[in-house]
């Protein structure tokens, strides 16, 4: 039995992965795939694939990108869910901003320094044409720290996946002032490269039951009634997730991989372009 160990943010993007778990999916082809939760997100998982805390992180595009190029030694060996991922823009309920506009020179609070919450600040920034330069962040860790930094006034805004935060819209913790949409596929799948140079037959394994998993993930039964249980979430929330959510068994492409680097080049968030080869590695 070949011990894997794997991370990946607690939000229902990742639930084929725990469904193939407790199945034994995994175990019938000799893979122990060990799971970690990682609610910190992309930050936090960029450091654990340096420092070899985990195998395997099912982790946001740009970041993962943004840090191999940073000397991550991982790659990329595919794309996991190849829709957008829709970063809602939330403030306190009871704070002032009521507009895109009225969060210009606001602080952001992000998970940590790297983080998808952080990159996509600047892209939101892009988008609005706000100096990028003026962009000021408050680091808080988790939602939790969120919450209490918007309450407690440490920071103005905060960006984070629409539907795992609509909950907190709903209890009248967060409001909503917009949508920033990803550029691209949200999630991929990276390994490290020690992983994938002794075992490439486990890697290629891993992926071919996880992409059997998601084929047929829409058509489990009542699958949209377990999701809105396990996370939370109100039935038709889910309900429209799960429309608006494709996963992926193709590799990022090269087209793909140089519209993010370009976007993360002009933001001054990385300062090369890094090749193919680099970064993406098929099995």
């Amino acid at each position: 039995m070949k011990i894997l160990k794997i991370a990946g943010v607690p939000e229902h993007f990742n639930l084929p992965w725990h469904l193939a778990i407790e199945n034994g999916t995994f175990e019938k082809e000799n893979i122990d795939l060990q799971w970690t939760d990682v609610p910190e997100g992309t930050g936090k998982m960029c450091q654990m694939l340096r420092s070899g805390e985990t195998d395997v992180a099912v982790i946001l595009t740009e970041g993962i990108i943004k840090d191999i190029v940073a000397g991550n030694p991982s790659k990329i060996v595919q794309v996991y869910v190849a829709s957008p991922l829709i970063w809602g823009i939330h403030v306190a309920a009871k704070s002032d901003y009521y507009t895109l506009g009225d969060l210009e020179n606001k602080k952001a609070a992000i998970s940590r320094l790297g983080s998808g919450s952080q990159l996509m600040a600047y892209v939101n920034a892009d988008n609005q044409g706000w100096q990028a330069d003026k962009l000021q962040f408050e680091i808080v860790n988790t939602i939790d720290g969120a919450v209490d930094a918007l309450a407690n006034k440490t920071a103005d805004y905060f960006m984070w996946e629409r539907f795992m935060t609509k909950p907190l819209v709903d209890q009248g913790i967060f409001r909503k002032v917009a949508d920033c949409p990803t550029p691209w596929p949200c999630f991929v799948i990276a390994v490290r490269d020690a992983v994938l140079e002794k075992n490439p037959e486990i890697i290629s394994k891993l992926l071919h039951i996880i992409n059997e998993t998601t084929k047929s993930f829409k058509a489990v039964t009542a699958i949209d009634k377990t999701l809105a249980s396990n996370y939370n979430q109100k039935l038709e929330d889910i309900q429209e997730w799960l429309s608006l959510t494709e996963w992926s068994e193709k590799q990022l492409s090269q087209k793909t991989l140089n519209d993010v680097q370009n976007q993360l080049f002009q933001l001054k968030i990385i300062d090369k372009i890094g090749t193919f080869d680099e970064i993406v590695r098929t099995v």
